[in-house]
């Protein structure tokens, strides 16, 4: 298994937000969280990629104490839990946030090179960023210009390409298709098929759970920090409670 996730436990102050929560990543799988608003989904992404944990320090002193995380996530063997974001990162363990932010000021291509600060080789960078421009050629049509004025389709584009850059093993996506009109929402999961057929695998969040499903091998149902359902989207469908009180389908 390339992602495991055991017994995660993450509370705000007194809320808690994930509770005893188990699940995993295989090598070139893409597995879907799903479940309603507030079911602790973008905390589950941020507490695997160090990013809770990041905000626990920055924290530290005057609301020292608002966060507490506890559990095991272990990432192609190694346990992770305890390192700061930039190093899962190396290890190629990818975030790709909610709502795109990008760095606006800068342009589409100095947005993509910031993804591959941590490579040192010029001639690796440039790589990347060909397979980023041959995956999102708009990308490469936008490259001079300015990213805050891109569409949001076009934002969204930008934010997994500049996640590709730093290469992942696994590649968590926060709702990539928010906003987005139904053309742009289909054209952006055929990139995703692509992706993964490179054998890169994801870990998705999406409100969207049709798309979400066709794409995904497996998936997880989330409520109130909780996995209330596992299984194939078949398995999933065929449950007439789950599909219809937590999948609004």
């Amino acid at each position: 298994m390339l992602l495991e996730v055991e017994n995660l436990k993450v509370c705000y102050d007194t809320a808690m937000i994930l509770s005893d929560l188990n699940l995993g990543v295989d090598e070139g799988e893409v597995v879907s969280l799903v479940g309603p608003n507030g079911a602790g989904k973008t905390t589950l992404l941020r507490a695997i990629t160090g990013l809770v944990r990041w905000e626990k320090g920055a924290m530290r002193g005057a609301r020292a104490g608002d966060i507490t995380i506890e559990g095991t996530v272990r990432f192609a063997g190694e346990r992770i839990d305890g390192l700061a974001a930039h190093e899962i990162v190396r290890r190629g363990l990818v975030h790709c946030p909610e709502r795109r932010r990008p760095f606006r000021e800068m342009t589409v291509t100095e947005n993509l090179k910031a993804g591959g600060y941590l490579c040192k080789e010029r001639g690796e960078v440039q790589r990347r960023l060909e397979m980023a421009y041959q995956l999102f050629p708009v990308l490469k049509e936008r490259g001079n210009q300015i990213s805050g004025t891109l569409s949001g389709g076009e934002q969204q584009m930008l934010a997994i390409g500049r996640s590709l850059m730093f290469q992942p093993k696994l590649l968590c996506i926060d709702e990539p298709s928010t906003g987005l009109a139904s053309r742009l929402k289909q054209e952006l999961f055929e990139r995703m098929k692509q992706i993964q057929r490179s054998g890169i695998a994801m870990l998705l969040v999406e409100q969207d759970v049709s798309s979400a499903f066709q794409l995904a091998s497996r998936n997880y149902v989330l409520s109130h920090g909780r996995v209330i359902a596992e299984g194939t989207s078949e398995e999933l469908l065929k449950d007439e409670t789950i599909r219809k009180t937590y999948l609004g389908l």
